[in-house]
């Protein structure tokens, strides 16, 4: 029997020579090296991370100050306390709409059914705020103030 890479394993397309890894943290701490993602209102960083939640391995917004992780799921923001971080000196940000998907983009995670999820970062109420790009929603989701909120426009996250 042939070995098959798990359904939220990634590779890089060819003509992407950076890399990145993921770190297991916990409790709001982040790596050397973490990936930024954004600024919270309270002026704090937000670094690029993902977490299990319900079946799904989902993008997450990882704030220190708050001392954990945050999802959106079926209409509501999630706290996570344990989650990995992203950590590469490899990764840029492109518009994006309307759950488009470049080649180079970074598979984060992935729904239980296996659909692939996406980071992206969209500016909301001052802030610049990361967010799962859900591409059969058309549409990036962020964790906000207890709820979900949807954006089709925003940038995306994809290995430089």
């Amino acid at each position: 029997m042939n070995w098959q890479p798990p359904p939220w394993s990634w590779s890089a397309p060819s003509h992407c020579f950076g890399s990145f890894d993921w770190v297991r943290e916990s409790h709001g701490n982040v790596p050397y090296r973490a990936v930024h993602g954004g600024i919270d209102l309270d002026g704090g960083q937000i670094f690029v991370g993902r977490a299990w939640h319900h079946g799904d391995l989902l993008p997450a917004k990882v704030c220190p100050r708050h001392r954990c992780a945050f999802v959106s799921f079926r209409g509501k923001q999630h706290e996570e306390n344990h989650y990995e971080v992203l950590v590469s000196d490899h990764v840029a940000w492109r518009p994006g709409r309307g759950g488009y998907v470049p080649p180079e983009a970074i598979r984060v995670g992935h729904t239980k059914d296996g659909e692939p999820l996406y980071m992206g970062r969209t500016m909301h109420q001052g802030t610049l705020t990361p967010g799962k790009v859900h591409p059969s929603h058309g549409c990036l989701y962020i964790a906000w103030a207890g709820e979900e909120l949807k954006y089709f426009e925003y940038e995306i996250m994809v290995l430089n």
